[in-house]
This record gives structure tokens, C-alpha cells and sequence, in this order.
């Protein structure tokens, strides 16, 4: 194993899931508020799975999302 290629794969992987999760979270808070069904001053929780299942890894991330 390469210490530096492993953690650059991760770094990798983690960008791309945090850019995308970012933009799908916005367009969904968007389509949200512009049906009325949120009002923009909003918190709510969200959870983050990560699951790798050829290392038997499976943890949950929790955390809240705040509109204002």
C-alpha cells in the first residue's frame, strides 16, 4: 500500500461527495422554499451515511442544516 495514493484517493472522493452533496442540498432547499413548502428561516437535521462495504465500514454522520 501507498500511504500518499490512498490519501489522495480519499481526498479525491471526499471533494467529489462534498461538492455534490452541497449542490443537491441547495437545489433541494430551493425548490423548497420557492413551493412554499419552506418558509427560509428553517433548521432541520441531516445524516450522512458512508459505507465501504469490502472494509465491513458502515458510519453514520449527524449534523443540522440551518437557513438562517
Amino acid at each position: 500500500m501507498e500511504q500518499e495514493t490512498l490519501n489522495l484517493s480519499i481526498r479525491r472522493f471526499l471533494k467529489m461527495v462534498g461538492i455534490s452533496s452541497q449542490r443537491e442540498i441547495e437545489q433541494a432547499v430551493a425548490k423548497s422554499i420557492a413551493s412554499s413548502e419552506l418558509a427560509g428561516v428553517e433548521a432541520f437535521p441531516a445524516t450522512m451515511t458512508l459505507r465501504i462495504p469490502a472494509l465491513h465500514l458502515e458510519i453514520k454522520f449527524d449534523g443540522q442544516i440551518n437557513l438562517k
